[in-house]
């Protein structure tokens, strides 16, 4: 499946800004699942400086600088990605072997999961997680099972309501309300398999969601969107390295039964802090207003096939350009 993904982001101030500083993650990830095709990221006003680089977890991040006064930040990024689904998975391995993976021990080799199985700061450490999570848990004889099972309940336990939560809501907050968005039931979900050893990360991205029937697809219409990736380390005594696998308590949806083309992984970290879309430093502006659209569309393999030329001879170009942001 190709993906057209168009994240537009406005800030209007008042009074006017007169220096800026800004990060954005705005450009998935290439990952076995996904390949970014063409990127492009548009600022207005023009920005001072700009550079791209990656950060230690492999993402994309794009640092820009504004140095004339502004009354409004205009960030338009533009993504096409091939998505395709993941591979089965296996599902023997049992979580206390993950647990025991991670437990620290003089002289085990390094595996650079162990960053997702502790605290930080959208995640912390408390008992409340651990209660919750236990019947998935104490039920479920593998990681995978267990995973899922505590999925399926998040989505059936808890109630999704836009504006019942901040972004600076605290997980341990949502837990106890049982309402929130798809960012707080990805770190509540989260904490819950950190609380059990289980290496756990925030992936933020999009969905690629269908208008009901006889309705048009609206432009802006969309959003990002988040979710969890645990841990499956190979099953081999003494091996290093594994797999990450998806899963979706938002939507009840997880990589391991499901397809997940329509699913675009754009930045992975240990929690929303890791990965913000877009943050920043301003001087001045002490009032601002904030307007954000996504529209993720598919592209008909008709009309990929036609251009899919002039992507490919476009492609080159503009991953130069998004690597010297």
């Amino acid at each position: 499946m190709q993906l057209h993904i168009t994240h537009e982001t406005c800030y209007d101030y008042t009074p006017a800004v007169n220096i800026a500083q800004h990060m954005a993650y705005l450009r998935p990830l290439n990952t076995a699942n996904q390949q970014v095709l063409s990127h492009t990221l548009s600022i207005t006003p023009e920005p001072t400086q700009q550079t791209a680089t990656l950060d230690v977890y492999g993402n994309t991040r794009a640092f820009f600088s504004l140095q004339t006064a502004h009354t409004q930040l205009h960030v338009v990024a533009r993504s096409l990605v091939a998505t395709q689904a993941p591979d089965l998975w296996d599902n023997t391995v049992r979580w206390e072997q993950v647990r025991e993976r991670f437990r620290y021990c003089a002289k085990n080799p390094f595996d650079a999961a162990a960053d997702f199985v502790f605290a930080s700061p959208y995640v912390p450490r408390h008992a409340d997680f651990a209660d919750y999570a236990r019947p998935s848990f104490s039920a479920q004889p593998t990681l995978l099972l267990a995973a899922r099972d505590l999925m399926q309940r998040i989505y059936h336990d808890f109630t999704y309501e836009s504006h019942s939560t901040e972004i600076n809501t605290p997980a341990r907050e949502a837990l106890a309300q049982r309402t929130g968005v798809c960012q707080d039931f990805a770190h509540i979900m989260i904490a819950c398999l950190r609380a059990y050893g289980v290496p756990a990360r925030y992936v933020s991205g999009y969905l690629l969601t269908h208008p009901a029937p006889g309705q048009p697809r609206l432009v802006g219409s969309d959003a990002s969107h988040a979710w969890v990736s645990v841990y499956l380390p190979d099953a081999e005594d003494g091996a290093v390295g594994g797999r990450w696998c998806d899963f979706d308590p938002t939507n009840n949806r997880d990589g391991w039964g499901n397809p997940g083309e329509d699913y675009v992984t754009l930045a992975l970290g240990r929690d929303y802090a890791d990965v913000s879309p877009l943050r920043g430093v301003i001087h001045g502006g002490a009032n601002h207003r904030l307007r954000v659209a996504v529209t993720v569309e598919p592209v008909e393999r008709e009309a990929w096939t036609g251009q899919s030329q002039n992507q490919s001879q476009g492609q080159n170009q503009s991953q130069s350009q998004s690597q010297t942001l």
